[in-house]
Formats: structure tokens, C-alpha cells, sequence
């Protein structure tokens, strides 16, 4: 563990014999954090940083003059997990321990929670040092230029637009189908985002979210019942797929749910990819996903 300062009461820890303190990101980092991520080629918008710090608590590491060379950001979903995302560190201090002392906070910060993390191909030998275990893989699709197909529902379903008394069956939805639990996160996101719903004879059973992100639009989450077709799931994406001609969308699938094949069909290529990984005594089996109900596409990278 980084030594604590006990002098100056905005320290967290310091990383020895490296001039690299941590502190808790405040309001007055946003235009630095923003920095920090097009440093790093990340398309995030100041409004981005601005949802993280509303909707999680965020780190930071700064040298000895105050610039700030690092972030990792913290969510919480009730006692029993929490997700780690917005891990940064500047191309110029990389390997100095930076990633390793940001991500250490937090495993002692959230215990006993499940740790939740989207690793890099870079940063995953430093994460799997730390004990977090690999999940799956989730594929990142964009593009601007696609053609989505008419996608047929079974009968008695529909889409229609997501209501305002609709929020806690989405809620309860989106808990689900992540085993997170969304109760802070998800009235929030619906503050930022369009919603479509997928309504079966009366009955909200799946959905997907539209909001602004970077240089473009993502959609996400997108939840729906699981069947050998994915076609509820098809159905919800290409609502906004067809409403969005020509815009430039981004969308993040677990690969194991099948989606990539299509999604580069209809015109939204693969272009990266992250592996998930978890960090706890109990693992992915502390999250207690449905098992008929998935999460075809997630939030994001930061908050799954």
C-alpha cells in the first residue's frame, strides 16, 4: 500500500521515489480530465466527464507541479459490486506505477465488492497481476454508414417510446439483465438519453437508450429477452439505426451473445475490443444476471 500524507488532507497516497500524488478528482479538474483523455485519443466530450463526476467518484494522480497525469473513476451499485472505469494515464508517465496505484485505491476503497473492469490488450497483464480474472471479450462497433433491415417481432410485440412511468420496470430491467443494481444510474442516464421501449400485450420487457457521446451517439444499454434469433434485440437497435441515417453511432456488444456478425452486416464494423475482468472472493457469481434476459449492449466501458 502507497503511504498516506497525513499533512496535507487532499492526498490520498503518494507513489514512492516517482513525485506522483493521488487525490480526489474535484469539479476544477474538468478541462485537465478532458486533456488527459485526447491525449490518449479518447473522443470523450467535456459533458462526458462531467456525467462521470455526477455519477461516480473520481482519483487522480498529480506530479509535483500539480499537472495531472492520471485518472481512474469508481461506481457503485449497491453493497455488492462496483465498476472501475476512466483509467487513464498520460503517454508520458507511462510505467511509472501510476495505473497500478490508481487501480490499488480502489480495491481497497470497495471492499468487499466485486470489482467490475474493462482492460486493454495493454493493461491487462497489470490487471490479472492485481487478481482480477477474465470474463469475456466485448466488441466495439461504429460507423456512420449503414443500412438497417426491417427486423420482424413475434405477435403482441411492439416498440414504443419509453415513458416517464416507465422508470422502474426499467430499473428493474436493467439490474437484471447486468446484476448491477441500477437504481442510481439508470434515472440518470434517462436524463441524457432517448428511450425506445419493447412492449409485449401491455407489458415492458426490454429496451435501448439513445444519448450523445464523443463525436457521435451510442446505443446502450440495450436490453431484451434472449431467444435463438436475437431479434428483439436486432429489432430495438435498428429503431435508432433507422431514425439516425448517417450520424455516426458506436455500440459495445458482448461477444458472446452474437451480435457482431450482424452489426457488421448492417453497416457498423468492428473496429477494438476490451476484455472484461472481475476482482473479488466471489467473483462474476456475486452479480446475479437473469438468465432470459440479457444486456445485448452495455452503458459504456466505465459503468458496463
Amino acid at each position: 500500500m502507497y503511504a498516506h500524507t497525513e499533512q496535507e488532507a487532499d492526498v490520498l497516497d503518494r507513489i514512492p521515489n516517482s513525485g506522483i500524488s493521488l487525490r480526489e478528482f474535484a469539479d476544477d479538474d474538468l478541462s485537465a480530465g478532458h486533456a488527459l483523455s485526447r491525449s490518449v485519443r479518447w473522443r470523450h466530450r467535456p459533458e462526458d466527464w462531467r456525467f462521470a463526476a455526477h455519477t461516480g467518484k473520481g482519483i487522480v494522480a498529480v506530479d509535483e507541479a500539480g499537472t495531472l497525469v492520471g485518472s481512474a473513476f469508481a461506481w457503485q451499485f449497491g453493497g455488492a459490486a462496483a465498476t472501475i472505469g476512466m483509467l487513464i494515464v498520460a503517454p508520458d508517465h507511462e510505467r511509472h506505477g501510476i495505473g497500478r496505484a490508481m487501480i490499488t485505491h480502489w480495491m481497497h476503497a470497495l471492499e468487499p465488492r466485486t470489482l467490475l473492469l474493462h482492460a486493454s490488450d495493454a493493461a491487462l497483464p497489470l490487471v490479472e497481476q492485481l487478481g482480477f480474472r477474465r470474463l469475456g471479450r466485448i466488441h466495439q462497433h461504429q460507423g456512420a454508414a449503414f443500412h438497417p433491415p426491417l427486423v420482424s417481432l413475434p405477435p403482441g410485440e411492439r416498440l414504443r417510446p419509453v415513458g416517464a412511468n416507465d422508470t422502474p420496470r426499467l430499473v428493474e430491467l436493467a439490474s437484471r439483465a447486468s446484476g448491477l443494481d441500477r437504481r442510481e444510474l439508470l434515472p440518470a442516464l434517462l436524463d441524457i438519453a432517448s428511450g425506445i421501449a419493447l412492449d409485449r400485450d401491455g407489458e415492458l420487457i426490454g429496451f435501448a437508450l439513445f444519448r450523445r457521446f464523443g463525436d457521435g451517439h451510442v446505443i446502450g444499454p440495450v436490453v431484451a429477452p434472449e431467444s435463438t434469433d436475437s431479434c428483439r434485440a436486432k429489432a430495438l437497435i435498428s429503431h435508432w439505426l433507422a431514425s439516425n441515417a448517417g450520424m455516426f453511432l458506436r455500440i459495445d456488444t458482448p461477444r458472446e451473445l452474437g451480435l457482431s456478425d450482424w452489426l457488421e452486416d448492417v453497416g457498423l464494423p468492428l473496429v477494438d475490443h476490451i476484455e472484461r475482468t472481475a476482482y473479488g472472493a466471489s467473483g462474476a457469481g456475486a452479480l446475479a444476471a437473469d438468465t432470459t434476459s440479457k444486456q445485448f449492449a452495455i452503458t459504456s466501458q466505465a459503468v458496463w
